[in-house]
């Protein structure tokens, strides 16, 4: 069995060698990059990369040298320079103890210690160069080549012909760095025969070896590849290996075909042992003003627990109409909630996969947006944590269609204020045969003002108006629905405050600035009996919001009632600490029954203090720390840490959240404290380890996922191998470990499992 999974392991590089395409990868999404970094591993040079081509030397047609000796045969128009010879055309510089130039027939031999170094860096070394017709050909004899990455050629005999095709024998080149004559490169290419074909742009080799510490490994007769130069051409790409409890042992063969300049398309099946064939594949289009991006995949499954047709999509499209109206939309789907995680895709982590189309107009101070959002349940927790919870959600999930804004800002007026005004129109869908159609209008008045004493104020008066039409509403708790019109009209008045403080030193700067925002607002008139919560059921009081007007995320639900907010924000930039900042406020409600507060659980007119502080005093720490304390016990209601300790050569990285139990919310959102830790070490200049593990410490809790990988990584080779283990409540992840194994030869590709 070993015996057969090395051979396809050889066989399946060897095929990669032999066929090649270079797919872009502009703005593309490279999946676990940490374990498959593809883009490193590009060649910038390669073995043909020696002596410009012929262009560079028609733009710059003029020969210059100089040498400590010349003399001169007019008879036969010949000129001989010695000592110190250097001569330079265009992009390319020759040195050498000795020079014969024929003026009739423009041939020049350097003979001694030649060296050619290209403005590129790559530099060549050889005992005798013939160069014709004005340095466009060459020709030379054990050659020497050092390219500016350090890759190094070597070869018996090379030609340059005038179409700039080169012609090498028997060639040897590596990356890899090692002591000349005292041991033998990691890895090596070895051909009898190199040709670069100019005009074609491909390299053909000819009983090609791939030597490893001097031991031949891989052998082939003829191997072709584009040149460097490519950035598209349709061919087989390397094709991944691995296995899993649900697929079994996977192949997956990809093969890209460059339709034209515009467009692309990658088929990439994936053969498997235990469920025939995943079909899979990506079309890629390119317009003038925008792009269109088609992938998925689809599965035949022949296991009765599961539905037969399986799959999912993926679509994105993006078109600039003109200078002021941009089209996008973003389309997924899955076929059910286990199909995404049993093959590995993105999105196999989400909750819910969104869809929607959008028509966007941005004009100076105007914004104007036309959307409609699909939603799809595929999360697995839910279903398998709360059964009755997974169902009316996936019974009532919604359809938006449409949702369309409008935004307007007006001119500064002499005093420096403007208007905002918002018009907002959404219409929700239930599958439960439950809607609701908004139009909400909001206008406001601004007016930023700078005090003399450099008090910072801003007043805002604002008035929302809502109409609503609703049907089959029935509010959380009751039995009762409704259907029907609903009007309300919802004032605010705010001021906010700010008086910064500044200190400054020679080697440090600290700014203390109070704040403080008073907001006037009436009390009650959400009409939540009439009234259904689509877009502002995410509610929480955190550093970002506290001191806003409104502190909800959406229309449906208004920042009922009075209060003042009262902060302190202080930072200090400078050698002494680096960048350092902390903020934190609180709340004061005048009535305690306010709809922001009941949906946060707070008693008392007090909300609770939240805040944040960023520390970076030096290169060794940068650490993140958000909070919420409870106003009466200083208990932690939320908290939120993220910090990197250490250097390059040792750190550890460490995230903790902590959110306590909302007592509204359902059984999936119980109280959760999550702690992941990771630590990174540079073993030697080549090895590193890296392991983490992801920790649940509520109670019943214990390690959701460990893992770690080890990485080798030298001038010309890279290894990693990484393992991790899931515990998990999906049947396909319980108990599981995931491993795979990555080698790279660098400059020339490498596979994985």
């Amino acid at each position: 069995m070993c015996k057969k999974i090395i051979l396809i392991l050889i066989l399946m590089f060897s095929f990669c060698l032999q066929a090649k395409a270079i797919e872009p990868v502009a703005g593309e999404k490279i999946k676990k990059q940490e374990t498959m970094p593809y883009i490193d591993m590009e060649p910038q040079y390669n073995i043909t990369d020696v002596i410009p081509s012929s262009q560079s030397f028609e733009e710059e047609p003029d020969i210059y040298f100089v040498a400590d000796e010349l003399t001169s045969n007019d008879n036969e128009s010949i000129l001989e320079a010695m000592g110190n010879v250097v001569i330079k055309r265009a992009n390319l510089t020759l040195y050498t103890d000795k020079l014969i130039y024929e003026q009739l027939t423009d041939n020049i031999t350097a003979i001694g210690n030649v060296r050619l170094e290209e403005k590129s860096g790559h530099v060549i070394y050889a005992d005798k160069v013939n160069l014709a017709d004005k340095m466009s050909k060459a020709e030379m004899n054990k050659i020497k080549v050092i390219l500016s990455d350090e890759t190094k050629i070597w070869a018996e005999q090379f030609r340059k012909k005038e179409n700039d095709n080169k012609i090498m024998r028997k060639a040897l080149y590596t990356p890899c760095d090692f002591c000349e004559g005292n041991e033998k490169p990691l890895w090596q290419i070895r051909a009898r025969k190199v040709t670069h074909d100019a005009k074609r742009k491909d390299i053909n080799y000819n009983d090609a070896f791939l030597d490893i510490k001097g031991i031949p490994v891989l052998y082939t007769p003829f191997l072709s590849h584009p040149d460097p130069t490519v950035r598209r051409r349709s061919g087989f790409l390397t094709p991944n290996i691995g296995s899993s409890n649900y697929l079994g042992g996977t192949l997956e063969i990809k093969y890209f075909w460059d339709i034209n300049q515009n467009s692309d398309l990658l088929l990439s099946p994936i053969f498997t042992t235990d469920k025939d064939v995943v079909f899979g594949g990506r079309y890629r289009q390119y317009f003038n003003h925008g792009y269109l991006s088609l992938e998925g995949t689809y599965l035949n499954d022949d296991d009765k627990e599961r539905a037969t047709h399986r799959g999912n999509v993926s679509a994105k499209t993006r078109y600039e109409i003109n200078d002021f109206w941009v089209a996008d939309a973003d389309i997924n789907y899955a076929s059910d909630s286990l199909y995404l995680r049993e093959l590995d895709l993105d999105g196999e982590d989400d909750a819910w996969l969104t869809s929607n189309i959008r028509l966007q107009r941005f004009e100076s101070r105007n914004y104007a947006l036309i959307e409609a959002l699909y939603y799809k349940l595929v999360s697995y927790d839910l279903r398998e944590n709360n059964a009755s919870e997974y169902a009316r959600m996936k019974y009532n999930k919604p359809l938006v269609a449409p949702l369309a804004e409008y935004e307007t800002i007006s001119d500064i007026s002499k005093i420096g204020s403007y208007w905002k005004n918002i018009f907002n129109f959404a219409s929700v869908y239930h599958e439960g045969n439950n809607l609701s159609h908004r139009l909400t209008m909001i206008n406001s008045w601004n007016l930023p003002w700078i005090s003399p004493f450099g008090e910072k104020y801003k007043i805002v008066a604002s008035v929302k108006s809502d109409a609503y039409y609703v049907d089959g509403y029935s509010e959380v708790g009751t039995s009762r629905d409704f259907d029907g019109d609903v009007f309300r009209v919802f004032p605010q008045l705010g001021i906010e405050w700010k008086l910064p403080f500044v200190k400054a030193t020679e080697n440090s700067r600290q700014i203390i600035e109070p704040i403080i925002v008073g907001v006037l607002a009436p009390n009650g008139g959400n009409k939540i009996n009439r009234i259904p919560n689509e877009d502002s059921e995410d509610v929480e009081l955190d550093d970002t919001n506290v001191l806003d007007l409104d502190r909800y995320s959406g229309y449906d639900r208004n920042d009922t009632g009075s209060r003042i907010s009262y902060g302190l924000n202080w930072s200090s930039y400078g050698n002494i600490m680096g960048r350092t900042s902390a903020f934190v406020a609180q709340t004061y409600q005048f009535n305690k029954e306010s709809s922001f507060s009941n949906s946060i659980e707070n008693e008392g007119h007090f909300s609770d203090y939240v805040g944040r502080i960023y520390a970076a005093p030096a290169n060794y720490l940068d650490l993140n720390y958000r909070f919420r304390l409870d106003k009466d016990s200083y208990k932690l209601q939320y908290s939120e840490l993220g910090a990197k300790i250490g250097t390059d050569l040792l750190n550890m990285y460490v995230s903790y959240i902590y959110l306590q139990k909302n007592n509204n919310a359902t059984e999936l959102f119980d109280e959760r404290k999550e702690l992941y830790t990771s630590i990174h070490a540079a073993l030697t200049r080549d090895w590193s380890i890296s392991v983490y593990n992801r920790q649940d410490l509520a109670d019943n809790g214990g390690s959701l996922e460990h893992g770690g990988n080890l990485v080798y990584e030298d001038e010309c080779f890279k290894f990693i191998t990484t393992i991790k283990k899931y515990n998990s409540n999906d049947p396909s992840l319980d108990d599981d470990y995931e491993f795979n194994f990555t080698f790279y030869l660098k400059t020339l590709g490498g596979i994985g499992a």
